[in-house]
């Protein structure tokens, strides 16, 4: 496995900075329904060996880059901001709707800095589902991230692990396949008996790290 407007406020200056991001449009369109052309390593039946690939590490990067770009403008509109909220939206991806909103209850109940909201309009970021070749987050291009949710892998794989571990990209957490189950963001490596769907302690202190004080730190 791979890889919400934070406020229509939010929604208006993540349009202003995204001017600085690469992009060549600010409208966003629909995260696909399925993903497109990917490697065969992104499988989840690629086993615990799968160490990750960089266009995949990239992918995750420019996803928490979008989310962080609409948090600095929050940021800017209101320096003593001490929480960032960033919402997202579920209408794309309604088999697993239950399993979104438990990702967020458990990352809202293990950080603090940044809370996850549903919102009824276009998100942050989006959460979409398909038969592709497995979930992952990315970005459209335009400054706007979603995640796609595989229909197989999430048979092969406790599902809500699937959904917490990318909404982990979200808030900034790198692939780290060679970990334990313990670890979230070890993802299918552990192999499908792994149910674990909580960060482990350093995954929720690297979390409240990157959003202290309300502003997002890419690294």
């Amino acid at each position: 496995m791979k890889r919400s407007v934070l406020s229509a406020t939010l929604g208006l200056g993540l349009a202003a900075v995204l001017v600085a991001l690469p992009a060549t449009a600010v409208a966003a369109p629909a995260a696909p329904a399925v993903p497109s052309a990917r490697t065969p390593a992104v499988r989840a039946d690629a086993g615990p060996a799968y160490a990750g690939s960089q266009e995949e590490a990239a992918n995750n990067q420019a996803f928490f880059r979008a989310v962080m770009a609409s948090a600095r403008a929050r940021q800017a509109a209101d320096p003593w901001l001490q929480t960032v909220t960033v919402t997202y939206d579920t209408t794309n991806a309604p088999s697993f709707t239950g399993d979104i909103a438990d990702a967020a209850q458990i990352w809202n109940s293990s950080v603090r800095n940044v809370q996850l909201q549903e919102t009824s309009g276009t998100g942050d970021f989006s959460y979409t589902e398909g038969d592709g070749s497995g979930s992952y987050a990315s970005t459209d291009g335009h400054g706007h991230g979603y995640i796609f949710i595989d229909h197989q892998q999430a048979q092969e794989y406790y599902s809500l692990r699937i959904v917490a571990h990318e909404t982990g990209h979200v808030l900034g957490l790198p692939d780290d396949y060679s970990g334990p189950c313990s670890e979230l963001m070890s993802g299918h490596g552990p192999g499908p008996s792994c149910t674990n769907a909580h960060p482990d302690a350093n995954e929720s202190a690297r979390v409240e790290a990157l959003w202290a004080n309300g502003v997002a730190a890419a690294n």
